[in-house]
């Protein structure tokens, strides 16, 4: 059976999400009939084409005027700002992708459920009167079909709360800090100007490493509640256009190896709910090595540290895009095959 779904936002992971969908050969199933973006078509036909980070796409693409045409595709093209005037209702469109970053809320999300759409998925975290923020491969069981609203959480999240669950399965967790080294993003200048609402947002992304507020902590305060309180988060932009990292320390609960963490890693990257979403690699990798990779998090065997038995140093990699666009595929899929007709 094939489903009808409607991006609303083509930044970087609307379009990521696009490319994901034909690349892993998913249209005919997930089948896209609609994009709304405030920009020109023949603009969003250029960047849908040509992607410096992922390359050319990899079928024809090109536009009637009112349609992005991929490989006999057409998938209608809006530029709608209010979303109670998309025309959800007329496309009859199962779910709405939700990559614009502009909306968190069940208010925000009612808006184009009152436009014909049956779901929404936000692909940002969002507030806690929504139905369900989603971690594929660690709490995807908790969707049902009757919600409406959901969250795929943050790229940070689904590479970083897979692992702290078997870290506190196996040893225990104490508390922690997390530092993410983030590549750069739209929001920044190429050179210094104006941010509304971060003076460090104002300086140049492609020489400065710069530090961000994030809320990866209230993340993991709702994914994993037993934890709550227990971790500090940092976040740092650097000069890479995609890849980025998170740097864990963490004290544990028990006593533990460098070595016995990896074997935990690697049998978890190999069998069980993580598999094929997680990785774990011992080779001299630089950040580059991992663009395009579909997984949320690969593991980096040789940087993994214990100091005093209990304190544990480790480093995950991910691809901020990629990994995370193919787990917005992962939560869509699952979640529209428990569809349910609502009265």
């Amino acid at each position: 059976m094939s489903y009808r779904i409607a991006i609303n936002g083509y930044g970087r992971i609307g379009q990521s999400v696009l490319r994901a969908l034909y690349e892993r050969g998913l249209q005919h199933q997930l089948q896209v009939v609609a994009l709304n973006e405030l920009s020109d078509i023949e603009t969003l036909t250029y960047l849908t084409r040509y992607d410096t980070t992922h390359g050319r796409f990899p079928l024809p693409v090109s536009h009637d005027g009112q349609h992005l045409l991929i490989n006999g595709d057409k998938i209608r093209v809006l530029s709608i700002e209010d979303p109670q005037q998309l025309p959800w209702a007329e496309l009859d469109v199962d779910l709405v992708m939700d990559c614009s970053g502009s909306f968190s809320n069940l208010a925000q999300a009612q808006k184009h459920l009152d436009s014909g759409a049956q779901r929404l998925l936000f692909s940002n975290p969002a507030s806690t009167d929504i139905d369900a923020t989603v971690i594929f491969g660690f709490n995807h069981q908790q969707l049902q079909a009757e919600h409406r609203v959901a969250s795929a959480a943050s790229c940070t999240t689904n590479c970083l709360v897979p692992v702290l669950d078997l870290l506190d399965r196996q040893f225990g967790i104490v508390n922690g800090v997390t530092t993410t080294v983030h590549s750069a993003m739209n929001d920044q200048p190429v050179i210094d100007s104006y941010h509304r609402t971060d003076l460090r947002l104002t300086r140049s992304a492609l020489q400065s490493i710069i530090p961000v507020d994030t809320g990866l902590s209230k993340g993991i305060d709702r994914l994993l509640p037993h934890l709550a309180g227990r971790f500090e988060c940092l976040h740092l932009r650097v000069p890479t256009i995609n890849v980025s990292l998170m740097d864990l320390s963490i004290n544990l609960a028990s006593d533990a190896s460098a070595q016995a963490v990896n074997r935990l890693m690697q049998a978890s990257s190999c069998q069980g709910p993580l598999q094929q979403l997680m990785g774990y690699t011992e080779e001299a990798h630089a950040s580059v090595d991992f663009n395009r990779d579909p997984r949320s998090v690969i593991i980096d065997g040789t940087q993994t540290r214990v100091s005093g038995q209990r304190l544990l140093k480790m480093i995950c990699w991910f691809d901020n895009e990629w990994g995370y666009a193919n787990r917005m595929l992962d939560v869509t899929d699952h979640w529209l095959r428990l569809r349910k007709i609502f009265d």
